[in-house]
């Protein structure tokens, strides 16, 4: 089923409408009704009845997005979900990370009693606790000196502020955070690749799948790099969905 993304938009947004200075343009977006005058919304196209939000010269219009690039501003905005969501995970682990830095002693006392007290519980269902991989990491981690958890909290804030600076630029579709986004995932795709190789788990594929698939989505639907005619293009596709410059050239040519 095709979504019309203009009038699901407009249903939760409102319409946008306009009265250009010139008549021409003026007439092909303005209608008389019983019930007054109607104006033509600049997103769904649909005649809205009431005042025009705005008038003016034509080139003074709002650029309001319709169409394509209303739905890969959903798909961004879905992407900046969830980068924010990864970025406030990873700062709670970062804070974790440091508190645990800073009572490693205390918190290895407290592991291991309780190690001690669920060892004959897990070894009633078959599972040897002393030799768990997660266990054994846990462990591993205690042994780490006190600068390395720093320097592992120091890492993962900043590769948490990151993902959260994405997320704000993704949601509001800017430029820079494209960019950002690309470079920034295309740059960890190696380690998620080589984490794979040590070990599979469905949650290290999706992550894995899903960040191919925003690189190569953004890359080329938001021709990046020169892609696809680069930013040129990307403008001239914004500007070509405008109704009121479509309203325009065919006002101007009749």
């Amino acid at each position: 089923m095709k979504i019309d993304w203009d009038r699901r938009t407009c249903a939760r947004k409102g319409h946008v409408t306009y009265a250009p200075d010139d008549p021409r343009l003026r007439i092909r977006l303005r209608a008389e009704t019983a019930l007054g005058d109607v104006w033509r919304c600049l997103r769904c196209g649909d005649f809205v009845l009431g005042e025009p939000h705005g008038s003016g010269p034509a080139a003074d219009a709002p650029l309001v997005p319709r169409g394509k690039v209303l739905r890969d501003l959903f798909i961004l905005r879905f992407l900046a979900i969830e980068r924010a969501v990864r970025g406030v995970f990873i700062v709670l682990v970062a804070v974790a990370v440091w508190k645990f830095s800073n009572s490693q002693d205390a918190v290895r006392r407290l592991f291991n009693e309780n190690l001690d007290v669920f060892r004959p519980v897990f070894r009633h269902f078959h599972y040897d606790l002393d030799h768990s991989p997660v266990v054994g990491s846990i462990q591993k981690a205690f042994g780490y000196k006190h600068s390395t958890l720093l320097l592992v909290a120091a890492l993962l804030l900043a590769y948490a502020v990151i993902e959260l600076v994405e997320a704000v630029g993704l949601w509001y579709a800017k430029r820079w955070a494209e960019y950002l986004t690309v470079v920034a995932t295309a740059a960890f795709l190696p380690l998620e690749i080589y984490e794979l190789t040590e070990k599979v788990s469905y949650l290290k594929i999706a992550t894995l799948v899903l960040n191919i698939l925003a690189v190569l989505y953004i890359a080329l639907a938001k021709r990046l790099f020169g892609l696809r005619g680069g930013r040129r293009k990307f403008e001239e596709e914004r500007h070509s969905a405008s109704l009121m410059e479509v309203e325009e050239s065919a006002g101007l040519s009749v």
